[in-house]
């Protein structure tokens, strides 16, 4: 294996994971954003607020994007062994 084979391995691995968590991250960065918009607005400064709002939303987020993510998740597998069996010949 090479160099650059390795350097591609962990690009795509990166690439991967930045795509499996941005579902999750967009929606927490969202809620967060709107619930800190809120707080500002009524003058509520409870920090506990934000959590159960942002729990929900990254679950349903979560359970939205299973199949793609599953999906991204056996590509990228699929690539590695293929590259696995490219460096035994």
């Amino acid at each position: 294996m090479t160099i650059n084979q390795a350097i591609e391995i962990a690009r795509d691995l990166f690439w991967t994971v930045l795509l499996l968590a941005m579902p999750a991250l967009l929606v927490s960065l969202v809620v967060g954003l709107v619930i800190s918009v809120l707080q500002t607005i009524t003058s509520i400064q409870e920090q506990t607020l934000t959590f159960t709002p942002r729990l929900i939303g990254v679950g349903l987020a979560i359970i939205f994007t299973m199949a793609w993510a599953l999906q991204a998740a056996v590509s990228f597998a699929v690539r590695m062994f293929t590259y696995a069996a490219e460096v035994t010949r």
